[in-house]
C-alpha cells in the first residue's frame, strides 16, 4: 500500500498525518512518497519522519521527490494521495492578498476560505491541483485524493466537477466543533457519550443537534449560557456565540474565520465592533510570522514522539484498507450519488460538508434533508462566490473574478463596485506569474 504526500515540505502537517499512520497497525510497513517543490523543506520533513518512524518502529518506507519533474514518480502506484500544498506561500502571495485590499479599506482576518483573499488563493491553486489530477489519472487512477487545501469548497468542488479523481475534502473543524462549544459554555461534562449532527459548507457547517448520552437536547441550556457569556465578557468566540443568539445554531469554524464570512462584524464605519467581538484583524499574516520565528525550536522536538492528531486521513485510509468502517465530516458535491441532494436547500453543484461513512467501497455521504432556512441563507452568501470562482478558474474569464468579488458578502458591504473591480485588477496583476491564466 502506498501513500503519496503532496506538499510534504509542510513538516508539522506531514508529521501529523503520516505520524498518525505510523500508529495504525494495519498501515505499518507501507510506502510513503514525499513530494514538494522546495528541496530543503522536503529534506527536513523526511528527516523528521524517518526519525519518528524509527522511534515508533512503524516500518514505513520513505522516498522523497523534489520538483515538478519528480511528481509522477511520487504518485506512481499510489493508493492514497494527501494534498497539502500552499501555492505562493506567505511571501509573496499571502502578503499581497492582505496588503492590497487594505489600500481600499478592506480588512481581513484569515483570507483563505472566502472573501477576496480566498478568491485569489483559489485562482492560483486550482491550476496546480488540476495538474496533480492529470498525473493521478495517468499513474494512479484508482487512488483516493484527500484534499486538505484551502479554500476547501472551491478546490474540492473544482476537482469533483472537472476531474475524474475520487476526491474528498477534509478539515478538522467538524471534529472540534462540539468540544469547543461545550468547553466554551462550561458544559464539558457532557462530552462523553454525546451525539451530534453537523451539516453545511466547509468552515460554515452547522451543529444542528447536540444531545447528551441519554438523548437530552443540550441546545436550550447552551443558548442561555452563550448569550449570558457574550453579555458578561469579551472572549475569542464571540462571533459564533452571536450566531447562536441571532440564528439559533453554532458553527464549525472559529470566530476569527467567521467574522469575515458575513457583512455583520467587520465594518469600517463601525470600528467599535472589532473590539466588541474580539476580532483579530490580520491574524493569518501574524500567525505565519510567529510560526516562522518558532520553527527552529519546533523542529528540534518534532521527531521525539507522536500522539494521534485530530486529522481524518489515518482513519480514512485504515477504514478503506481494512473495511472497518469509520464516520467523518467530508466535503463532497451536493448532488447525491443516488439522485437528489445531500442538503435539499443548497444547489447540486455546491461543495457541502456532511456526515460520510468510510469503508472499502470509499466515501458514502449521508443525505441530511433541509437546513433551517436562515442557515441555508447564510451558506448561500458564501456558495455563490465559490461557484463563480470555480467557473472563473475553468473559463479563465476575468469578468467572473469580478463577479465573485462583487458577490462576496464582506467585500460588497465595504467597497463600491468600481473599487472592487479596481482592487481585483491590482491583485491579479500583483500576483503575476502565480496567476498566469489571468495575466
Amino acid at each position: 500500500m502506498k501513500i503519496a504526500f503532496l506538499g510534504a515540505g509542510s513538516t508539522i502537517f506531514a508529521r501529523n498525518v503520516i505520524g498518525d499512520c505510523m500508529l495504525a497497525p494495519a498501515l505499518r510497513g507501507c510506502d510513503v512518497a514525499l513530494y514538494d517543490i522546495d528541496a530543503a523543506r522536503l529534506a527536513e520533513s523526511r528527516s523528521v519522519l524517518e526519525a519518528l518512524n524509527r522511534g515508533l518502529g512503524a516500518g514505513l518506507r520513505f522516498t522523497a521527490h523534489a520538483g515538478e519533474g519528480e511528481r509522477k514518480a511520487a504518485l506512481h502506484g499510489a493508493d492514497f494521495v494527501v494534498n497539502a500544498v500552499q501555492v505562493g506561500g506567505y511571501e509573496p502571495c499571502t502578503v499581497t492578498d492582505f496588503e492590497i485590499p487594505k489600500k481600499y479599506g478592506l480588512r481581513q482576518t484569515i483570507g483563505d476560505t472566502v472573501g477576496i483573499g480566498g478568491i485569489m488563493r483559489a485562482l492560483r491553486t486550482i491550476p496546480v491541483v488540476e495538474a496533480f489530477a492529470r498525473d493521478v489519472e495517468a499513474v494512479c487512477p484508482d487512488a483516493w485524493f484527500l484534499n486538505y487545501v484551502n479554500p476547501m469548497a472551491m478546490i474540492t468542488g473544482y476537482l469533483q466537477r472537472y476531474t475524474g479523481m475520487k476526491t474528498v475534502g477534509l478539515c478538522h473543524s467538524v471534529q472540534m466543533c462540539a468540544k469547543e462549544l461545550l468547553e466554551g459554555v462550561g458544559m464539558e461534562a457532557f462530552l462523553p457519550g454525546h451525539a451530534e449532527r453537523i451539516a453545511g459548507i466547509n468552515h460554515m457547517a452547522w451543529l444542528l443537534e447536540l444531545r447528551d448520552g441519554d438523548g437530552n437536547d443540550l441546545y436550550p441550556e447552551i443558548r442561555r449560557r452563550a448569550k449570558a457569556k457574550n453579555a458578561a465578557e469579551k472572549h475569542p468566540d464571540r462571533v459564533r456565540f452571536d450566531y447562536i443568539d441571532k440564528f439559533g445554531f453554532y458553527c464549525t469554524e472559529s470566530s476569527e474565520h467567521n467574522a469575515e464570512y458575513t457583512p455583520l462584524y467587520i465594518k469600517s464605519g463601525r470600528p467599535e465592533l472589532i473590539d466588541e467581538f474580539h476580532i483579530p484583524l490580520d491574524e493569518y499574516p501574524r500567525r505565519c510570522i510567529r510560526n516562522a520565528e518558532r520553527w527552529r525550536d519546533q523542529f528540534a522536538a518534532l521527531s521525539a514522539t507522536h500522539t494521534q492528531s485530530k486529522e481524518y486521513a489515518r482513519h480514512i485510509i485504515e477504514a478503506m484498507v481494512t473495511d472497518r468502517p469509520c464516520a467523518i465530516g467530508g466535503n463532497v458535491l451536493n448532488a447525491a450519488p443516488g439522485g437528489g441532494r445531500l442538503i435539499d436547500n443548497l444547489p447540486d453543484d455546491a461543495c457541502v460538508e456532511v456526515p460520510c461513512a468510510i469503508d472499502r467501497r470509499g466515501v458514502t455521504p449521508e443525505s441530511v434533508g433541509r437546513l433551517p432556512v436562515q442557515l441555508a441563507a447564510l451558506n448561500m452568501t458564501n456558495v455563490n462566490p465559490q461557484l463563480i470562482t470555480i467557473e472563473a478558474a475553468r473559463t479563465r474569464k476575468r469578468d467572473l473574478v469580478y463577479q465573485a468579488a462583487l458577490l462576496d458578502p464582506h467585500t460588497a458591504a465595504e467597497l463600491s463596485t468600481d473599487d472592487i473591480v479596481a482592487m481585483t485588477d491590482e491583485l491579479i496583476e500583483a500576483h503575476g506569474a502565480w496567476m498566469p491564466a489571468f495575466n
